[in-house]
């Protein structure tokens, strides 16, 4: 494998020296991606998070300044970006704001209606059994959470086609495809939202009242 194609298979799951190199650029290189996403997250205070696929811990630490009063659980499977989102958000930890554990999200270790909000920043394309991991989060969630899906990709964009052909596992969904899965998963109601000059997509899922 050669060198390139090595580093961008670390987005799937950082590891070793090029592992570090990927989370690092994630925090940098993604900011301007989570922030549009989270700019749909309206109306809604919630009280307990979970940032899943969490790689360099900058998204979860905007979530929490966004929520000032909400506790976050960050999750990922991959070593690197655990240690990575503790080191982001060490102050966060210490004051009990802040959990970062080494899970995977086909099967989370919460009970049922546990969280108020769930995030995904470019993370679904490497999930294992879309619906599976979206019926997950959906389990997790409170009746009228919301589950927070932003990718750069929007599944035809040319660029992201091409990586999807040389990173392992690696796999574009357009908003149809994210909306059908969500909906089979349990979600009530999904709406989404596309970047007006780039792929973008983000993509808000609402889980039903009882």
């Amino acid at each position: 494998m050669g060198l390139f194609k090595n580093y961008v298979n670390q987005t799937r799951k950082p590891e070793g020296f090029l592992g570090k190199m990927m989370v690092d650029g994630m925090n940098g290189g993604h900011a301007k991606l989570a922030d549009w996403g989270m700019s749909h997250l309206e109306g809604i205070a919630p009280a307990a998070i979970v940032e899943l696929g969490c790689g360099g811990g900058r998204n979860a630490a905007a979530l929490l300044e966004r929520y000032s009063k909400a506790k976050l659980t960050a999750l990922d499977y991959s070593e690197t970006s655990v240690k990575k989102t503790k080191a982001t958000n060490k102050k966060e930890i210490s004051e009990g704001r802040c959990t970062v554990q080494r899970e995977n999200v086909a099967s989370l270790p919460f009970d049922g209606a546990a969280f108020d909000l769930a995030t995904a920043f470019e993370t679904v394309y490497f999930w294992p059994g879309l619906e599976t991991c979206f019926a997950e989060v959906c389990r997790v969630l409170k009746p009228g959470g919301t589950f927070l899906i932003c990718n750069e990709s929007d599944g035809t964009d040319e660029t992201s086609l091409k990586f999807e052909k040389i990173i392992d596992g690696m796999k574009c969904y357009t908003a149809e495809q994210l909306t059908s899965a969500l909906m089979v998963a349990g979600f009530s109601e999904v709406k989404t939202d596309h970047h007006p000059s780039k792929p973008w997509i983000t993509v808000l899922a609402t889980k039903g009242k009882i």
